[in-house]
């Protein structure tokens, strides 16, 4: 599943009910400030004539302040179950669905989600000749999710008196130390490559030094570089012009990731037994069988259809005859249910814009084995 959807996928497992508030928490002008000093209250009163009950009202008006400090546009998701905030974020940028204020059965993510979507881990890296800075990022996520500095060996050339070497004896040595000291950086990187699967290196630098890197590289990270003419650890250097390059290297790695899921879909078509399936109907399906292995989404198409949220396996239905015993929690919005049905199930969530999908279809997916005869069990 995407990582967002995998760190909150406990909470579809807890009871509800859930209280939700989903506002736009931006103070930067004076009526930004005046709407977000009366917001808390507004909350309360909304969800109060929803029946919730006054220990998560206390927590829910006690959670929504102003995000003051924070670049507008800003949103704010606060979820509260049996008085306690379980989730209170300030999210980056506009509301990307509707204000919602609501008292639900079941958690809906949707938001969140949609504020951190299915991006890959890439690294982007900054070396000289005797330091490395290197960052890891998740695409469509603000915040850098590691960073580490490396401090190479600089000492040993400094030291070395004047005249006291020949001038190729120097340059050799030199060289060997910017070579040690760009070893620890591709080293480095080569770990975060295997362990994040990183899908995009950027490095950037001193042109020496990045040759050195690149050299030193495992083929896996070599396979996924990208270079960025540009030694961002020099005084002077244009930080803006380097951060709108990493953006649209991530951007055009976005677009293939998206290009190979739907290519991956389209080749599918037509098969026999395909490893995919498309509609709300085959995919709820799917879903029961703990079948998919990518949902591919488009929310806004499915935002008024509803789905049965049920109590425990098969996790969501379109009808109560489909529900295997498990009782009936709520009916909800569909995208709700299905990424609650994804979590449930290890799937990966992949939201996609209005028209991505083929015609007419709104959710698809993409299945971990075929449909037809060859499913496992099946004659």
């Amino acid at each position: 599943m995407t990582d967002s959807l995998a760190k909150y996928s406990g909470l579809y497992r807890q009871a509800g009910p859930w209280c939700l508030a989903y506002v736009d928490a931006s103070a930067g002008t004076v009526d930004g400030l005046e709407n977000a000093d009366v917001q808390p209250e507004n909350v309360r009163t909304t969800l109060d004539a929803l029946g919730a009950s006054s220990e998560d009202l206390d927590a829910i008006q006690e959670a929504i302040q102003p995000a003051k400090g924070e670049p507008s546009p800003v949103s704010r998701y606060v979820l509260v179950r049996n008085g306690e905030v379980v989730l209170n974020e300030v999210l980056p940028g506009a509301l990307v669905v509707p204000e919602r204020i609501s008292k639900d059965d079941i958690p809906d993510l949707l938001p969140l989600l949609k504020h951190h979507p299915d991006g890959f881990a890439y690294v982007v890296v900054e070396a000289s000749r005797d330091e490395g800075e290197i960052r890891v990022y998740r695409a469509g996520a603000p915040d850098v999710e590691a960073s580490q500095h490396i401090q190479g060996d600089d000492d040993s050339i400094k030291k070395v008196p004047v005249g006291g070497w020949s001038q190729g004896r120097y340059q050799r040595h030199t060289e060997e130390v910017w070579r040690r000291n760009a070893d620890q950086v591709a080293e480095e990187v080569d770990k975060l490559v295997r362990e994040r699967q990183a899908k995009l290196v950027i490095l950037s630098g001193d042109i020496r030094a990045r040759q050195l890197v690149a050299d030193q590289l495992s083929e896996a990270a070599k396979a996924v570089l990208s270079t960025i003419d540009s030694h961002t650890l020099a005084a002077g250097s244009d930080r803006e012009k380097f951060d709108d390059e990493v953006n649209s290297l991530v951007a055009q790695q976005w677009a293939e990731e998206q290009r190979q899921l739907m290519d991956r879909l389209a080749e599918q078509q037509g098969q026999p037994n395909p490893l995919s399936a498309t509609g709300i109907g085959a995919v709820v399906h799917a879903l029961q069988q703990a079948q998919v292995e990518s949902l591919i989404l488009d929310d806004g198409a499915l935002a008024e259809h509803t789905l049965l949220a049920l109590s425990a396996e098969p996790w969501v239905a379109t009808t109560e005859g489909e529900s295997l015993g498990a009782d009936v929690v709520a009916k909800v919005s569909a995208p709700a249910a299905l990424l609650r049905a994804a979590a449930l199930t290890d799937a990966r969530v992949q939201l996609v814009p209005s028209g991505a999908l083929p015609d007419g279809v709104q959710v698809a997916a993409l299945l971990r084995w075929p449909t037809g005869p060859e499913a496992p069990g099946e004659a």
